[in-house]
Protein backbone atom coordinates (compact mmCIF):
# COMPACT_ATOMS: atom_id res chain seq x y z
CA UNK A 1 0.00 0.00 0.00
CA UNK A 2 1.09 3.44 -1.08
CA UNK A 3 -0.06 6.96 -1.51
CA UNK A 4 -1.45 8.92 -4.46
CA UNK A 5 -0.62 12.63 -4.54
CA UNK A 6 -3.11 15.47 -5.96
CA UNK A 7 -0.68 16.09 -8.60
CA UNK A 8 -0.40 12.15 -9.49
CA UNK A 9 -4.34 12.25 -10.40
CA UNK A 10 -4.35 14.74 -12.70
CA UNK A 11 -1.12 13.73 -15.09
CA UNK A 12 -1.11 17.08 -16.45
CA UNK A 13 -4.33 18.06 -16.65
CA UNK A 14 -5.42 21.31 -15.47
CA UNK A 15 -7.69 20.85 -12.25
CA UNK A 16 -10.80 22.74 -13.18
CA UNK A 17 -10.69 26.47 -11.84
CA UNK A 18 -13.66 26.54 -10.05
CA UNK A 19 -13.97 23.91 -7.90
CA UNK A 20 -17.52 22.31 -7.06
CA UNK A 21 -18.64 24.05 -3.65
CA UNK A 22 -19.03 21.51 -1.08
CA UNK A 23 -22.30 22.75 0.35
CA UNK A 24 -24.12 22.39 -3.56
CA UNK A 25 -22.65 18.79 -4.04
CA UNK A 26 -25.34 15.60 -3.99
CA UNK A 27 -24.81 12.06 -3.63
CA UNK A 28 -23.26 10.35 -6.57
CA UNK A 29 -24.02 6.76 -4.78
CA UNK A 30 -26.02 4.81 -2.27
CA UNK A 31 -22.61 1.82 -2.03
CA UNK A 32 -20.92 4.57 -0.20
CA UNK A 33 -20.53 4.72 3.41
CA UNK A 34 -19.60 8.00 5.37
CA UNK A 35 -16.83 5.48 7.65
CA UNK A 36 -15.67 4.15 4.00
CA UNK A 37 -15.02 7.95 3.03
CA UNK A 38 -13.86 9.27 6.59
CA UNK A 39 -11.13 6.56 6.74
CA UNK A 40 -9.28 7.50 3.92
CA UNK A 41 -10.03 11.01 3.64
CA UNK A 42 -11.93 11.32 0.89
CA UNK A 43 -15.28 12.54 -1.37
CA UNK A 44 -16.57 12.19 -4.69
CA UNK A 45 -18.16 15.16 -5.67
CA UNK A 46 -18.92 14.52 -10.01
CA UNK A 47 -17.55 12.93 -13.07
CA UNK A 48 -16.42 15.51 -15.62
CA UNK A 49 -15.18 13.97 -18.89
CA UNK A 50 -14.25 10.96 -17.82
CA UNK A 51 -12.79 12.20 -14.08
CA UNK A 52 -14.08 11.71 -11.09
CA UNK A 53 -13.35 14.66 -8.76
CA UNK A 54 -12.62 13.55 -5.57
CA UNK A 55 -12.10 15.85 -2.25
CA UNK A 56 -9.94 15.26 0.12
CA UNK A 57 -7.73 17.37 3.34
CA UNK A 58 -5.02 14.53 2.70
CA UNK A 59 -1.44 15.11 0.81
CA UNK A 60 -1.29 11.77 -0.24
CA UNK A 61 -4.90 9.23 -0.17
CA UNK A 62 -4.66 5.25 -0.24
CA UNK A 63 -4.33 3.69 -3.43
CA UNK A 64 -6.37 1.35 -2.48
CA UNK A 65 -9.24 3.81 -1.97
CA UNK A 66 -8.83 5.20 -5.23
CA UNK A 67 -8.86 1.90 -6.81
CA UNK A 68 -12.14 1.51 -5.08
CA UNK A 69 -13.64 4.28 -6.66
CA UNK A 70 -12.07 3.93 -10.62
CA UNK A 71 -13.71 0.51 -10.12
CA UNK A 72 -17.17 1.51 -8.60
CA UNK A 73 -17.43 4.90 -10.91
CA UNK A 74 -15.37 3.70 -14.28
CA UNK A 75 -13.83 7.30 -14.23
CA UNK A 76 -10.31 8.05 -13.33
CA UNK A 77 -10.34 9.25 -9.72
CA UNK A 78 -8.36 13.15 -9.63
CA UNK A 79 -8.17 15.16 -6.34
CA UNK A 80 -8.71 18.26 -5.08
CA UNK A 81 -7.59 19.61 -2.38
CA UNK A 82 -10.08 21.60 0.61
CA UNK A 83 -10.29 22.22 4.13
CA UNK A 84 -10.82 18.71 6.23
CA UNK A 85 -14.15 20.68 8.20
CA UNK A 86 -15.71 20.87 5.22
CA UNK A 87 -15.58 17.84 3.20
CA UNK A 88 -16.13 16.14 6.85
CA UNK A 89 -19.03 18.45 7.24
CA UNK A 90 -20.37 16.91 3.57
CA UNK A 91 -19.43 13.46 4.03
CA UNK A 92 -22.16 13.27 7.34
CA UNK A 93 -24.56 15.68 5.37
CA UNK A 94 -24.66 13.27 2.37
CA UNK A 95 -23.92 9.47 3.23
CA UNK A 96 -24.01 10.20 7.34
CA UNK A 97 -28.08 9.59 6.56
CA UNK A 98 -28.01 5.41 7.81
CA UNK A 99 -27.65 6.30 10.72
CA UNK A 100 -30.68 8.47 11.21
CA UNK A 101 -33.41 6.93 14.03
CA UNK A 102 -35.75 5.01 11.54
CA UNK A 103 -32.63 3.13 10.03
CA UNK A 104 -31.69 2.78 13.75
CA UNK A 105 -34.86 1.41 14.89
CA UNK A 106 -35.14 -1.16 12.02
CA UNK A 107 -31.99 -2.39 13.82
CA UNK A 108 -33.23 -3.15 17.12
CA UNK A 109 -35.45 -5.59 18.54
CA UNK A 110 -37.39 -3.21 20.47
CA UNK A 111 -40.69 -3.32 21.08
CA UNK A 112 -42.63 -0.17 19.65
CA UNK A 113 -45.01 0.43 23.10
CA UNK A 114 -42.20 -0.92 25.93
CA UNK A 115 -41.44 1.83 28.03
CA UNK A 116 -38.52 2.91 29.43
CA UNK A 117 -39.63 1.75 33.36
CA UNK A 118 -40.35 -1.85 32.13
CA UNK A 119 -37.32 -2.48 30.64
CA UNK A 120 -34.64 -4.71 32.46
CA UNK A 121 -31.18 -3.51 33.06
CA UNK A 122 -29.66 -6.66 31.02
CA UNK A 123 -31.74 -5.02 27.83
CA UNK A 124 -30.99 -1.53 28.35
CA UNK A 125 -27.03 -2.30 28.48
CA UNK A 126 -27.56 -4.69 25.70
CA UNK A 127 -29.30 -2.04 23.70
CA UNK A 128 -26.89 0.78 24.29
CA UNK A 129 -23.90 -1.47 23.41
CA UNK A 130 -25.34 -1.83 19.77
CA UNK A 131 -23.64 -0.82 16.84
CA UNK A 132 -26.14 1.62 15.23
CA UNK A 133 -27.05 3.15 18.78
CA UNK A 134 -23.44 3.87 19.31
CA UNK A 135 -23.33 5.35 16.03
CA UNK A 136 -26.41 7.40 16.46
CA UNK A 137 -24.94 8.87 19.75
CA UNK A 138 -21.77 9.37 17.58
CA UNK A 139 -23.42 11.24 14.77
CA UNK A 140 -25.55 13.09 17.22
CA UNK A 141 -22.43 14.56 19.03
CA UNK A 142 -20.52 15.36 16.16
CA UNK A 143 -23.28 16.99 14.43
CA UNK A 144 -23.60 19.25 17.58
CA UNK A 145 -19.98 20.28 17.41
CA UNK A 146 -20.10 21.07 13.82
CA UNK A 147 -22.78 23.42 14.70
CA UNK A 148 -20.95 24.97 16.91
CA UNK A 149 -23.43 23.98 19.73
CA UNK A 150 -22.32 24.58 23.56
CA UNK A 151 -25.18 22.18 24.63
CA UNK A 152 -27.13 19.61 23.27
CA UNK A 153 -30.76 19.20 25.04
CA UNK A 154 -32.22 15.49 24.93
CA UNK A 155 -35.82 15.80 26.67
CA UNK A 156 -38.50 12.95 26.78
CA UNK A 157 -41.91 13.15 25.76
CA UNK A 158 -44.34 10.40 24.56
CA UNK A 159 -43.17 10.76 21.01
CA UNK A 160 -39.78 10.23 21.84
CA UNK A 161 -37.19 12.36 22.47
CA UNK A 162 -36.76 15.48 21.73
CA UNK A 163 -33.50 16.99 20.70
CA UNK A 164 -32.55 20.70 20.47
CA UNK A 165 -28.84 22.04 20.24
CA UNK A 166 -28.00 25.74 22.14
CA UNK A 167 -26.25 27.36 19.22
CA UNK A 168 -25.08 31.08 20.31
CA UNK A 169 -27.23 31.03 23.11
CA UNK A 170 -30.52 30.21 21.48
CA UNK A 171 -32.10 26.46 21.11
CA UNK A 172 -32.89 25.27 17.92
CA UNK A 173 -34.08 22.21 17.26
CA UNK A 174 -31.94 19.08 15.40
CA UNK A 175 -33.23 15.19 14.08
CA UNK A 176 -35.05 13.54 16.62
CA UNK A 177 -35.20 9.50 17.23
CA UNK A 178 -38.58 8.17 17.65
CA UNK A 179 -39.75 6.91 21.62
CA UNK A 180 -38.41 3.14 20.95
CA UNK A 181 -34.97 4.78 20.74
CA UNK A 182 -35.46 6.84 24.18
CA UNK A 183 -34.16 4.16 26.18
CA UNK A 184 -31.06 2.89 24.06
CA UNK A 185 -29.98 6.53 23.47
CA UNK A 186 -30.34 7.58 27.47
CA UNK A 187 -28.59 3.82 28.75
CA UNK A 188 -25.63 4.99 26.22
CA UNK A 189 -24.78 8.32 27.34
CA UNK A 190 -25.03 7.06 31.17
CA UNK A 191 -22.73 4.42 30.40
CA UNK A 192 -20.40 6.70 28.33
CA UNK A 193 -20.34 8.88 31.37
CA UNK A 194 -19.81 6.13 33.89
CA UNK A 195 -23.77 6.90 35.21
CA UNK A 196 -25.36 4.05 37.19
CA UNK A 197 -27.70 3.04 34.41
CA UNK A 198 -30.15 1.84 36.67
CA UNK A 199 -30.97 4.51 38.77
CA UNK A 200 -33.84 6.59 36.85
CA UNK A 201 -35.40 8.12 39.91
CA UNK A 202 -32.43 10.87 40.87
CA UNK A 203 -30.83 12.95 39.21
CA UNK A 204 -26.99 12.35 37.94
CA UNK A 205 -24.00 14.05 36.95
CA UNK A 206 -21.25 12.60 35.12
CA UNK A 207 -18.49 13.69 32.50
CA UNK A 208 -17.40 11.91 29.59
CA UNK A 209 -13.81 12.78 27.83
CA UNK A 210 -13.92 11.36 23.80
CA UNK A 211 -11.93 12.07 20.60
CA UNK A 212 -14.73 13.33 17.61
CA UNK A 213 -12.74 13.57 14.70
CA UNK A 214 -9.34 14.17 15.75
CA UNK A 215 -10.94 16.68 18.46
CA UNK A 216 -10.43 16.07 22.12
CA UNK A 217 -14.13 17.24 23.93
CA UNK A 218 -15.02 17.15 27.38
CA UNK A 219 -18.65 16.69 27.80
CA UNK A 220 -20.56 17.16 31.25
CA UNK A 221 -23.65 14.80 31.43
CA UNK A 222 -26.62 15.68 33.55
CA UNK A 223 -29.84 13.68 33.58
CA UNK A 224 -32.68 14.47 35.68
CA UNK A 225 -36.33 12.07 35.69
CA UNK A 226 -39.35 14.10 34.33
CA UNK A 227 -42.36 12.79 33.89
CA UNK A 228 -42.30 11.03 30.66
CA UNK A 229 -38.68 9.69 31.52
CA UNK A 230 -35.12 10.86 31.86
CA UNK A 231 -34.54 14.07 30.12
CA UNK A 232 -30.37 14.53 29.56
CA UNK A 233 -28.27 17.67 29.03
CA UNK A 234 -24.96 17.77 27.35
CA UNK A 235 -22.40 20.40 28.22
CA UNK A 236 -19.69 20.20 25.58
CA UNK A 237 -16.29 21.70 25.92
CA UNK A 238 -14.71 21.71 22.50
CA UNK A 239 -10.72 21.68 23.74
CA UNK A 240 -9.43 22.34 20.20
CA UNK A 241 -11.42 25.58 20.34
CA UNK A 242 -8.97 27.31 22.20
CA UNK A 243 -9.36 29.96 24.68
CA UNK A 244 -10.08 33.40 23.71
CA UNK A 245 -7.52 35.91 24.38
CA UNK A 246 -8.12 39.66 25.89
CA UNK A 247 -8.00 41.47 22.91
CA UNK A 248 -10.39 39.06 21.53
CA UNK A 249 -13.28 39.57 23.81
CA UNK A 250 -15.13 42.59 21.86
CA UNK A 251 -14.64 45.32 24.48
CA UNK A 252 -14.54 48.75 23.78
CA UNK A 253 -10.83 50.27 23.82
CA UNK A 254 -11.71 52.55 26.42
CA UNK A 255 -13.13 49.60 28.54
CA UNK A 256 -9.86 47.01 27.57
CA UNK A 257 -7.58 49.75 28.88
CA UNK A 258 -9.39 49.88 31.84
CA UNK A 259 -9.77 46.48 32.69
CA UNK A 260 -5.97 45.68 31.99
CA UNK A 261 -5.02 48.46 34.17
CA UNK A 262 -7.70 47.19 36.87
CA UNK A 263 -6.12 43.29 36.69
CA UNK A 264 -2.70 44.47 36.66
CA UNK A 265 -2.81 45.52 40.00
CA UNK A 266 -0.54 43.69 43.01
CA UNK A 267 -3.90 43.01 44.90
CA UNK A 268 -7.46 43.65 45.41
CA UNK A 269 -10.38 41.25 44.01
CA UNK A 270 -11.47 42.14 40.67
CA UNK A 271 -15.10 40.29 39.69
CA UNK A 272 -16.63 39.22 36.51
CA UNK A 273 -20.62 39.00 37.13
CA UNK A 274 -23.83 37.91 35.25
CA UNK A 275 -25.83 34.70 34.33
CA UNK A 276 -24.90 31.34 33.86
CA UNK A 277 -23.04 31.10 30.37
CA UNK A 278 -22.95 34.65 29.91
CA UNK A 279 -18.86 34.01 29.31
CA UNK A 280 -17.39 35.04 32.79
CA UNK A 281 -14.83 31.92 33.02
CA UNK A 282 -13.88 32.37 29.82
CA UNK A 283 -13.06 36.59 30.72
CA UNK A 284 -10.99 35.53 33.60
CA UNK A 285 -9.20 32.73 32.01
CA UNK A 286 -8.08 35.71 29.51
CA UNK A 287 -7.39 38.11 32.28
CA UNK A 288 -4.94 35.13 34.13
CA UNK A 289 -3.67 34.64 30.22
CA UNK A 290 -2.85 38.31 29.77
CA UNK A 291 -1.07 39.07 33.31
CA UNK A 292 0.77 36.07 33.77
CA UNK A 293 4.44 35.99 33.39
CA UNK A 294 5.76 33.28 34.68
CA UNK A 295 7.42 34.46 37.43
CA UNK A 296 4.20 34.54 40.08
CA UNK A 297 2.38 31.45 41.53
CA UNK A 298 -1.20 31.39 39.93
CA UNK A 299 -3.15 29.07 41.80
CA UNK A 300 -7.45 28.04 40.93
CA UNK A 301 -9.90 26.57 42.23
CA UNK A 302 -13.44 25.38 39.82
CA UNK A 303 -16.35 23.94 39.80
CA UNK A 304 -15.58 22.21 37.50
CA UNK A 305 -12.27 22.96 36.00
CA UNK A 306 -13.91 23.85 32.27
CA UNK A 307 -9.88 24.46 30.77
CA UNK A 308 -6.71 22.90 31.85
CA UNK A 309 -4.23 25.76 32.15
CA UNK A 310 -0.55 24.84 31.54
CA UNK A 311 1.51 25.44 34.35
CA UNK A 312 -1.36 26.53 37.12
CA UNK A 313 -1.97 24.17 39.67
CA UNK A 314 -6.20 23.70 39.60
CA UNK A 315 -8.40 22.37 42.26
CA UNK A 316 -12.04 21.02 41.14
CA UNK A 317 -14.75 21.61 44.09
CA UNK A 318 -15.82 18.20 44.94
CA UNK A 319 -18.26 18.75 47.55
CA UNK A 320 -19.46 15.18 47.97
CA UNK A 321 -15.84 14.69 49.74
CA UNK A 322 -16.41 18.17 51.63
CA UNK A 323 -13.53 19.61 49.14
CA UNK A 324 -15.95 22.81 48.85
CA UNK A 325 -14.91 26.78 47.39
CA UNK A 326 -14.24 27.86 51.44
CA UNK A 327 -12.05 24.80 52.27
CA UNK A 328 -10.01 25.24 48.80
CA UNK A 329 -9.52 28.48 49.39
CA UNK A 330 -8.02 27.86 52.94
CA UNK A 331 -5.84 25.74 51.64
CA UNK A 332 -4.61 27.61 48.22
CA UNK A 333 -3.84 30.35 50.97
CA UNK A 334 -1.28 27.99 52.55
CA UNK A 335 0.00 27.56 48.94
CA UNK A 336 1.97 31.00 48.71
CA UNK A 337 -0.31 31.89 45.92
CA UNK A 338 0.40 35.68 44.11
CA UNK A 339 -2.79 35.61 41.98
CA UNK A 340 -5.72 33.39 42.97
CA UNK A 341 -9.05 32.57 40.62
CA UNK A 342 -12.40 31.53 42.68
CA UNK A 343 -14.39 29.97 39.94
CA UNK A 344 -17.86 31.61 42.16
CA UNK A 345 -17.95 33.43 45.48
CA UNK A 346 -21.63 31.73 45.97
CA UNK A 347 -21.53 31.30 50.28
CA UNK A 348 -20.54 33.87 53.23
CA UNK A 349 -17.80 31.85 54.27
CA UNK A 350 -16.12 31.77 50.38
CA UNK A 351 -16.55 35.44 50.21
CA UNK A 352 -15.12 36.01 53.65
CA UNK A 353 -12.13 34.25 52.90
CA UNK A 354 -11.42 35.90 49.62
CA UNK A 355 -12.02 39.59 50.64
CA UNK A 356 -9.33 38.64 53.46
CA UNK A 357 -6.73 37.21 50.62
CA UNK A 358 -7.32 40.08 48.74
CA UNK A 359 -6.41 42.11 52.02
CA UNK A 360 -3.56 40.58 52.71
CA UNK A 361 -1.55 40.74 49.51
CA UNK A 362 -3.29 38.34 47.14
CA UNK A 363 -4.76 39.17 43.20
CA UNK A 364 -8.45 37.30 43.64
CA UNK A 365 -10.27 36.97 40.63
CA UNK A 366 -13.71 35.51 41.26
CA UNK A 367 -17.28 35.63 39.54
CA UNK A 368 -21.39 36.40 41.21
CA UNK A 369 -24.43 36.16 40.10
CA UNK A 370 -26.06 39.23 39.36
CA UNK A 371 -27.61 41.66 37.12
CA UNK A 372 -25.29 44.25 36.85
CA UNK A 373 -22.04 45.17 37.81
CA UNK A 374 -23.07 47.56 40.59
CA UNK A 375 -25.25 44.63 42.48
CA UNK A 376 -22.07 42.29 43.14
CA UNK A 377 -21.11 44.93 45.95
CA UNK A 378 -24.15 44.79 47.43
CA UNK A 379 -24.58 40.76 46.80
CA UNK A 380 -21.27 40.82 49.04
CA UNK A 381 -22.53 42.96 51.38
CA UNK A 382 -25.92 39.99 51.59
CA UNK A 383 -24.00 37.11 52.07
CA UNK A 384 -21.87 38.55 55.12
CA UNK A 385 -18.96 40.23 54.15
CA UNK A 386 -18.37 43.21 56.67
CA UNK A 387 -18.74 46.70 54.66
CA UNK A 388 -15.47 47.69 55.50
CA UNK A 389 -13.86 44.72 53.68
CA UNK A 390 -15.74 45.04 50.66
CA UNK A 391 -14.86 48.73 49.89
CA UNK A 392 -11.38 48.26 50.51
CA UNK A 393 -10.30 44.83 48.60
CA UNK A 394 -13.10 45.04 45.58
CA UNK A 395 -11.10 46.84 42.90
CA UNK A 396 -13.38 46.47 39.89
CA UNK A 397 -16.45 44.56 38.46
CA UNK A 398 -17.32 43.60 35.47
CA UNK A 399 -20.87 42.66 34.33
CA UNK A 400 -21.14 40.97 30.97
CA UNK A 401 -23.71 39.04 28.48
CA UNK A 402 -23.00 37.46 25.37
CA UNK A 403 -25.16 38.58 22.26
CA UNK A 404 -24.87 36.94 18.57
CA UNK A 405 -23.72 38.82 15.60
CA UNK A 406 -24.67 38.76 12.40
CA UNK A 407 -23.71 36.26 9.67
CA UNK A 408 -21.36 37.79 7.61
CA UNK A 409 -22.52 35.73 4.53
CA UNK A 410 -25.94 36.93 4.63
CA UNK A 411 -25.47 40.58 6.10
CA UNK A 412 -26.98 43.44 4.37
CA UNK A 413 -28.11 47.04 5.61
CA UNK A 414 -32.07 47.31 6.37
CA UNK A 415 -33.61 50.67 7.89
CA UNK A 416 -34.42 49.95 11.92
CA UNK A 417 -38.25 50.53 13.08
CA UNK A 418 -38.07 54.10 14.84
CA UNK A 419 -39.69 51.80 18.27
CA UNK A 420 -36.75 49.79 18.38
CA UNK A 421 -34.25 52.40 18.57
CA UNK A 422 -36.09 54.27 20.73
CA UNK A 423 -35.06 51.60 23.70
CA UNK A 424 -31.86 52.99 23.57
CA UNK A 425 -32.86 56.58 24.18
CA UNK A 426 -32.06 59.87 22.35
CA UNK A 427 -28.52 59.26 21.78
CA UNK A 428 -29.47 56.36 19.13
CA UNK A 429 -30.54 57.62 16.02
CA UNK A 430 -29.18 55.61 13.12
CA UNK A 431 -30.35 55.53 9.22
CA UNK A 432 -29.33 52.03 8.34
CA UNK A 433 -28.60 48.82 10.55
CA UNK A 434 -27.11 45.41 9.41
CA UNK A 435 -29.08 42.44 9.53
CA UNK A 436 -29.01 38.66 8.69
CA UNK A 437 -31.37 37.65 5.47
CA UNK A 438 -30.42 33.52 6.94
CA UNK A 439 -28.43 30.80 4.97
CA UNK A 440 -26.60 27.64 5.21
CA UNK A 441 -24.25 28.80 7.13
CA UNK A 442 -25.87 30.26 9.91
CA UNK A 443 -28.62 28.18 9.33
CA UNK A 444 -31.18 30.13 8.54
CA UNK A 445 -31.23 32.45 11.40
CA UNK A 446 -29.17 35.49 9.95
CA UNK A 447 -26.35 35.00 13.27
CA UNK A 448 -22.92 33.08 13.18
CA UNK A 449 -20.81 33.55 16.48
CA UNK A 450 -21.24 35.46 19.47
CA UNK A 451 -19.42 38.62 20.98
CA UNK A 452 -19.40 39.76 24.12
CA UNK A 453 -21.13 43.79 25.86
CA UNK A 454 -19.43 44.53 28.82
CA UNK A 455 -20.38 47.09 31.59
CA UNK A 456 -17.05 47.86 33.96
CA UNK A 457 -16.77 50.07 36.85
CA UNK A 458 -14.01 51.04 38.67
CA UNK A 459 -14.08 51.89 42.77
CA UNK A 460 -12.73 54.51 43.42
CA UNK A 461 -12.69 56.84 47.22
CA UNK A 462 -16.56 57.90 46.83
CA UNK A 463 -17.81 54.73 45.88
CA UNK A 464 -15.56 52.66 48.30
CA UNK A 465 -17.63 55.02 50.92
CA UNK A 466 -21.03 54.53 49.61
CA UNK A 467 -20.17 51.02 50.11
CA UNK A 468 -19.79 51.51 53.48
CA UNK A 469 -22.95 53.73 54.00
CA UNK A 470 -24.66 50.37 52.62
CA UNK A 471 -27.69 52.73 50.35
CA UNK A 472 -28.60 49.63 47.91
CA UNK A 473 -27.38 49.04 44.66
CA UNK A 474 -29.91 52.15 43.15
CA UNK A 475 -27.21 54.41 44.98
CA UNK A 476 -24.31 52.76 43.85
CA UNK A 477 -25.42 51.85 40.16
CA UNK A 478 -26.48 55.88 40.16
CA UNK A 479 -23.04 57.46 40.92
CA UNK A 480 -21.19 54.50 38.64
CA UNK A 481 -23.02 55.72 36.05
CA UNK A 482 -22.36 59.58 36.59
CA UNK A 483 -18.72 58.78 37.03
CA UNK A 484 -18.41 57.81 33.28
CA UNK A 485 -19.55 53.68 33.72
CA UNK A 486 -21.40 52.64 30.19
CA UNK A 487 -24.22 50.27 30.76
CA UNK A 488 -24.40 47.04 29.25
CA UNK A 489 -27.18 48.68 26.52
CA UNK A 490 -25.26 51.53 25.63
CA UNK A 491 -22.46 49.22 24.58
CA UNK A 492 -24.13 47.23 22.77
CA UNK A 493 -25.50 50.24 20.55
CA UNK A 494 -21.84 50.37 19.98
CA UNK A 495 -21.60 46.79 18.06
CA UNK A 496 -24.99 47.74 16.09
CA UNK A 497 -23.31 50.94 15.21
CA UNK A 498 -20.34 49.22 14.27
CA UNK A 499 -22.65 46.53 12.57
CA UNK A 500 -21.59 43.43 14.48
CA UNK A 501 -25.43 43.16 15.43
CA UNK A 502 -28.44 43.90 15.30
CA UNK A 503 -30.94 46.30 18.09
CA UNK A 504 -33.14 43.32 18.28
CA UNK A 505 -30.57 41.33 19.64
CA UNK A 506 -29.07 44.11 22.32
CA UNK A 507 -32.61 44.23 23.40
CA UNK A 508 -33.03 40.78 23.88
CA UNK A 509 -30.43 40.46 26.57
CA UNK A 510 -30.66 43.56 28.33
CA UNK A 511 -32.76 45.49 30.62
CA UNK A 512 -32.82 49.11 31.95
Amino acid sequence: MYGVTLAETWDGAAPPSAPPQLNMVEAVSEDLSSEFLEYYGILPLRIEEDRLLTATWLDEVDVQALDDLRLMFRAEPSLLPYPEDDVRRAIQRLYGADATAEGILAGLHVDDGAQYSELAIDDLVSMANEAPVVKLVNLLLVEALEARASDVHLESYPSGLHVRYRIDGVLQDAPSPSAALSAAVISRLKIMAELDIAERRLPQDGRIRLKLQDRSVDVRVSTLPALHGESVVLRLLDKERGRIGLDDLGMSESGLEMFRDIIRRPHGIVLATGPTGSGKTTTLYAALDHIRTGKEKILTVEDPVEYELDGVPQVAVNERVGLTFASALRSLLRQDPDIMLVGEIRDPETGEIATHAALTGHLVLSTLHTNDAPSALTRLLDLGVPAYLVASTVEGVLAQRLLRKVCSDCARPERPHPAILAAFGSGASLDTVTAGAGCEECRGTGFRGRTGIYELFEMDDEIRAEVQSQRGTRHLRALALERGMVSLRQDGLRLVREGVTTPQEVLRITSE
